[in-house]
């Protein structure tokens, strides 16, 4: 029998980080989890060290600064995470005759197009976030993978669907979300199932991987109070510029993924949100 497969994952503290370890060690691989605490991947030398150290097949990379609209004040940090980290990442891979599965974000996209973005369409991000993350991905080696994701929900961490379910068990609270954002919510489980899919599979370039579905954001808070047992009406339509206060990162409007590589690849389409957010919901209840 031959020796287990070896994943080291970053940012395994986080919601998708946590997924994907369990995802990962059920797929039958050794996994070697870090969470900012064990390893930072920041500094080039920790890096270089503890890399090799474990003898990896593949580094699948989840951390990230993802405080949107505080990088518009801290950019350097935020490249600091987002982008030179990856260098580092990607040179410790070398040492190590390891391959990078990087995971990027739908803020490299301007939001501009007329219709959904596939994974050849030209990088044009608007915020400082997204620039670093645009930057993070021409780090990542030929032969390493670049996943891009967005809407992210799950079981761990702050995020959407938790805060709409907390702010819901206030009968006398109506929410409001607007209506001229629109993207695909994605379920850190599926995520992560899918991150060891292309793993397992060794393929390289870029992939979108988000839940099938594409709603405003408005809509997707009307699916989660409906999964949570809640009246649809709860919440109410607004847009962007109506926003109190408003956010400092402009955000995509259209920040739609198709999923063109991972059709073409025979890899199929990814579920729909919906069926994906009862479960979550479910868990959370």
């Amino acid at each position: 029998m031959s020796a287990a497969r070896t994943v080291l994952v970053t940012g395994a503290a986080g919601q998708v980080g946590r997924e994907a370890s369990v995802r990962f060690e059920r797929a039958g691989w050794h996994v070697v989890a870090h969470a900012h605490g064990s390893l930072d991947i920041t500094d080039r030398s920790s890096v270089l060290e503890a890399v090799p150290a474990s003898s990896p097949d593949w580094i699948v990379n989840l951390a990230a600064w993802n405080a949107v609209d505080l990088a518009e004040t801290e950019e350097d940090a935020a490249f600091a995470v987002n982008a030179m980290a990856v260098r580092h990442l990607a040179e410790a891979a070398d040492r190590a005759g390891a391959r990078l599965c990087h995971v990027s974000t739908d803020y490299v996209f301007d939001g501009t197009k007329d219709g959904p973005y596939v994974e050849w369409d030209p990088t044009s991000p608007r915020s400082a976030y997204g620039r670093s993350k645009a930057a993070g991905e021409r780090e990542v080696p030929p032969d390493g993978l670049v996943v891009r994701t967005s809407w992210v929900c799950g079981q761990h961490g702050g995020n959407a669907v938790k805060t709409v379910l907390q702010l819901a068990e206030d009968p006398d609270r109506t929410l409001a979300f607007v209506t001229d954002q629109v993207g695909c919510p994605t379920m850190a489980g599926d995520l992560a199932a899918h991150l060891v899919r292309l793993v397992d599979g060794a393929h390289r370039g870029t992939f979108h991987v988000t839940n099938t579905g594409a709603v405003s954001w408005y809509e997707f808070v009307q699916a989660i109070l409906e999964a949570g047992g809640h009246s649809r009406d709860r919440v109410r339509p607004i847009l962007t510029a109506e926003m109190d206060p408003p956010r400092p990162a402009p955000r995509p409007a259209n920040s739609v993924l198709d999923h063109r590589a991972l059709r073409q690849s025979g890899l199929g389409e990814p579920r729909h949100f919906t069926e994906a957010l009862a479960e979550l919901v479910a868990q959370l209840g």
